[in-house]
């Protein structure tokens, strides 16, 4: 964490099909070694199997379930005296869509389904029902947060 400047946002252009910055995002997480067009066949691909599986708008679906996915609260170790506590701290905007994003794509990675679009596929429908991993990596990061809410007050 610099400490003289503000880190500059990167401007991120909407993708081609969907024109959704979300969307671009997600096709850069999931990119390996910079093959963004295999990573866009990818996401779109998870998204054809959406929408022959499901009844609603397939974007729409994958917004609500990176939003469903998004922390509000994480931890992060301060070093007070000689102990290191964990300090529950509020997300920033950006920080909270890039966890949901990379969470969900690890997740699908890990997943068992046979190709890559299916297991994104799985993954977005999962987090948009509110179950699957994503989830419950959301979960266990707020129960953290809860646990260490007695060391709240060592916050800088």
């Amino acid at each position: 964490m610099g400490r003289r400047k503000v880190a500059i946002q990167k401007v991120i252009t909407s993708d081609i099909r969907y024109n959704d910055t979300l969307v671009s995002k997600m096709v850069n997480v999931i990119m390996k070694g910079g093959n963004k067009s295999i990573a866009e066949s990818i996401l779109y691909k998870a998204l054809d199997i959406i929408k022959k599986n499901s009844k609603d708008e397939p974007l729409k679906i994958f917004k609500k379930a990176v939003e469903n996915v998004k922390p509000v609260l994480e931890v992060k170790p301060r070093r007070v005296g000689g102990a290191t506590y964990q300090i529950p701290v509020d997300i920033r905007p950006e920080r909270k869509l890039a966890l949901a994003i990379r969470w969900m794509v690890n997740n699908a990675r890990g997943r068992g389904e046979k190709t890559m679009q299916e297991r994104l596929a799985g993954e977005i429908l999962d987090a948009f029902n509110k179950t699957g991993l994503s989830i419950k990596k959301r979960e266990d990061t707020h129960k953290m947060a809860e646990a260490n809410r007695a060391f709240s007050h060592y916050k800088w």
